[in-house]
């Protein structure tokens, strides 16, 4: 059966009439309109019933669309009354001074995470005295958008938009993929129809269009207006408009896979859509069960799941679905194997989780290990120095970044640890207090995380590695400084124990507490430099697993150190031993744990990239997630398998003790590849200024490759010119992968300008090993790493063994 691809060579889709170059684009026109007597059913996308869903009906809706008066806070100092509305559409909420002022859009329900009540908003309850914290609430943002926090008049028009608000989010969550193009389709409804009489004129319609990312021949334009204005009355209603939209995003280029495929041009049968699995999305043996189940979830109509056929709307919804993504389902949920050692995993981790900005001024917030966590973080940082009142705070010593308690930090870490995955967070703890608020520390961390905190070993006996995470599930582990070994510690609770049975006073805990009191900071006010270097026993006995020490060379850490001690490095001085010492640190890091953390010299909290320091092993490569960007799209990709559980296994080679695999020069017997990846088309790419109606993006794709120094390296596309609704770009772009493990493939959509460096449009990270072969869809994420559904890629991914030289001799 013929392929678009054929052969190892992968050439991208043959010219068409319709097409274009690749470089100038497919501009919408006169020829982009399907073959005479095609079905008029193919769209980019299952055509929705309606303009837009049908909303949860509720009195808390209702009342919401009517507006209400509330207070807007930002800062302590910052509070402003604003008439808050909630639109018609029942999806997005405005703003404006006062009742009837000018209004402007505030947020969308789809940008809503959540809804939080007063008491659990760190600002709120700084205004406790001021305001009933019944009367607040705050919205919490997907991405990094910060919070919004308001303040109703009466604790039960606060309750009407807790309840309204949580509702939406709920339905919006919840939607399917047909309900959520259903609003999609009703947003552009909305923001076309100008004069909001619910209906769209020609001069709408190509306003829309603009707005759409679409630039099209006026004389085509009116022509597919004029075929859906079945009324004829020179305006698009309902299902009118859906007929605009249906001719509008035609996927030609889907038609003709469809049509290699089909016998008949208007279906599949089960054995046509067994060969496609098979040959293009090569999806082995279980082929033909597959195909079975994939009809059944994607066929529209019943009577064709009973005949077992997949008409062309199915077979695009079954494209444009999880199934047809690039990134593989069966990695979506925990898959990995969990009761390895600690040590075998790369961990999810955070730097300097407290800020919310940058090291120098930036604020310090509770809010920063929220965030960090709800995205599976799985170790976190705190920085603790001595506070007021005898209560230790938490910030970026010795620069203007506000403080925070650190039983506040506590009790977040409780409520939020295990709320996006059940396996154990690593506390590292930076400890610049005085011994007697050391003593505080250890006290908040015992009466606060009660059964959560591990403070002796699993068993009670001394172990020979470290545990899993299986074994650690819902337990917080302190990482930090201990004042003697875990094998002194056990030795000491049996001797406490048999003392305790013999009724005997513990003489050797007695006489080490009472040498801390003569150094102890009550005794001296010239001793308090030298109290602070002292660790105090409380605290040091609930670092178990993790316990950091100094890292002079690699021989003495394999000499004096044991499987449970931890070094940090800076990231400079982890290059340096990659290149210079590169498969020593790779055995160091296959028995012991390490911690890498960004540069002093990064008071803007920027961020390496952190695939240099996987490649030769470091489980725990601290990121400041607050901070988006290329680097944090790295971490995101990686992390985003395994059921975002903040623990990835590590390939085979970094966890053998006696593995010679080198970073910086890998060679064989590693399984080398070919990656080839045909760039065929996008939808719906969103503008780069929105506000901006006639600006059109000229978009391009580049493909970036990151993992060993050798297989770094990025492909773009040319650009197509003025269409970001549906480019088509045919281009097919080569890789050739030593360890292909190890790789990160990062999809990144600019807006090409020759005047200055190329704007962002989307981007979707993910590993290697994560990525399906055949015809996919990229469904495109922002710079914040949120959905811009329904943007996306359709791309063909080949994998060939071996590299191109081999694979053509």
């Amino acid at each position: 059966m013929a392929s678009l691809l054929q052969g190892r060579e992968c050439p991208p889709l043959q010219e068409r009439a319709w097409g274009g170059s690749p470089g100038t684009g497919r501009r919408l026109g006169p020829y982009s309109r399907a073959p005479s007597g095609s079905s008029t059913s193919l769209v980019g996308y299952p055509a929705p019933a309606s303009p837009g869903p049908g909303l949860p009906s509720s009195q808390e809706v209702l009342l919401m669309q009517k507006g209400m008066m509330m207070r807007k806070v930002r800062t302590k100092n910052w509070k402003r009354l604003r008439y808050f509305k909630l639109q018609e559409d029942g999806m997005t909420v405005w703003h404006a001074r006062q009742v009837g002022g000018r209004a402007k859009a505030t947020f969308s329900i789809s940008d809503v995470e959540t809804v939080r009540k007063g008491h659990e908003s760190e600002l709120l309850r700084s205004l406790e005295e001021e305001f009933n914290l019944e009367q607040g609430f705050t919205i919490v943002f997907h991405g990094r958008r910060p919070n919004l926090d308001l303040v109703a008049n009466s604790v039960e028009e606060a309750q009407i938009w807790i309840k309204g608000l949580q509702l939406l989010v709920d339905f919006v969550t919840n939607m399917d993929q047909k309900e959520r193009l259903d609003q999609w389709l009703s947003d552009w409804f909305q923001r076309g129809d100008k004069n909001q009489d619910g209906r769209m004129s020609f001069h709408e319609v190509q306003r829309l269009l603009l707005l759409m990312n679409v630039e099209m021949e006026e004389e085509h334009a009116f022509q597919l207006f004029q075929a859906a204005d079945t009324s004829q009355s020179d305006t698009l209603e309902g299902e009118e408009f859906i007929e605009f939209y249906k001719a509008l995003t035609k996927r030609i280029e889907v038609q003709e896979l469809f049509g290699n495929f089909s016998a008949d041009g208007q279906k599949l049968t089960l054995l046509e859509f067994v060969d496609f699995l098979q040959e293009e999305q090569k999806e082995g043996e279980h082929a033909s069960d597959l195909a079975l189940a994939l009809i059944d979830r994607y066929e529209p109509s019943e009577s064709g799941k009973l005949r077992h056929v997949l008409s062309m709307d199915g077979f695009l919804s079954y494209l444009y679905s999880k199934d047809g993504d690039i990134f593989n389902p069966s990695c979506l949920p925990v898959y990995q194997d969990m009761t390895q050692p600690l040590n075998h995993y790369y961990i999810n981790t955070s730097h300097n989780t407290y800020l919310v900005g940058d090291q120098l001024c930036g604020r310090s917030s509770v809010e920063g290990y929220i965030r960090a966590l709800k995205r599976g973080c799985r170790c976190v940082e705190v920085d603790v120095w001595d506070g007021p009142n005898g209560e230790p705070v938490v910030y970026h010593g010795h620069t203007l970044t506000s403080r925070i308690l650190f039983k506040e930090v506590v009790a977040t870490l409780k409520k939020y640890a295990f709320q996006t995955s059940d396996y154990p967070v690593i506390l590292s703890l930076e400890n610049h207090c005085t011994w007697e608020q050391q003593g505080i520390i250890a006290q908040h961390l015992t009466e606060i995380l009660g059964e959560q905190l591990l403070s002796t070993t699993l068993d009670g006996h001394l172990p020979t590695q470290l545990p899993s995470p299986e074994e650690l599930r819902k337990k917080i582990l302190v990482k930090g400084k201990k004042l003697q070994t875990l094998e002194e510690d056990l030795e000491e609770e049996e001797e406490t124990e048999s003392e305790v049975e013999g009724e005997e006073e513990p003489e050797l805990e007695s006489q080490f507490e009472s040498e801390i009191q003569e150094l102890s900071p009550r005794s001296k006010d010239k001793n308090e430099k030298k109290s602070k270097a002292i660790l105090c026993p409380s605290l040091s006995a609930l670092v178990v697993y993790t316990k950091t020490v100094s890292f002079y060379n690699f021989t003495h850490s394999r000499e004096h150190y044991r499987f449970y001690e931890l070094s940090s490095f800076s990231e400079t001085k982890a290059k340096n031993l990659i290149k210079e010492t590169g498969n020593e640190f790779v055995l160091h890091n296959a028995w012991q744990l390490s911690r890498v953390y960004p540069s002093g010299l990064r008071t803007d909290s920027s961020n390496y990239n952190p695939q240099e320091f996987w490649n030769a092993g470091c489980q725990m490569v601290a990121m400041n997630v607050q901070t988006a960007g290329l680097e944090m799209d790295i971490c995101d990709g990686l992390f985003r398998q395994n059921g975002g559980c903040g623990y990835v296994l590590k390939p085979d080679f970094l966890r053998d003790s006696q593995s010679s695999f080198q970073p910086e020069r890998p060679i064989s017997p590693f399984k080398a590849c070919t990656l080839l990846i045909q760039v065929i088309s996008g939808q719906q790419l969103p503008k780069v200024d929105s506000t901006k109606e006639a600006a059109i993006v000229d978009p391009l794709v580049r493909v970036e490759i990151f993992g060993v120094r050798p297989d770094t390296a990025r492909l773009e596309t040319s650009y197509v010119e003025n269409n970001g609704f549906n480019p088509y770009w045919g281009q097919t772009l080569c890789f050739q992968l030593l360890v292909p493990e190890l790789a990160m493939l990062r999809f990144l959509v600019l807006d090409y300008n020759w005047r200055s460096r190329n704007d962002f449009i989307g981007q979707y990270t993910l590993p290697w090993t994560c990525m399906q072969q055949g015809y996919r869809h990229i469904h495109l994420l922002s710079k914040d790493g949120t959905s811009l559904h329904p943007a996306s890629l359709f791309v063909h991914i080949c994998m060939q063994e071996g590299l191109r030289e081999e694979v053509e001799s």
